[in-house]
């Protein structure tokens, strides 16, 4: 994974819980 200068953004968090919550529902 690339690296974050700043680490990771709200909105990548955001995308990474969804993806997982996506994941998880299945």
């Amino acid at each position: 994974m690339p690296k974050h200068e700043k680490g990771f953004s709200l909105v990548e968090l955001l995308i990474v819980v969804v993806i997982v919550g996506l994941i998880a529902a299945i």
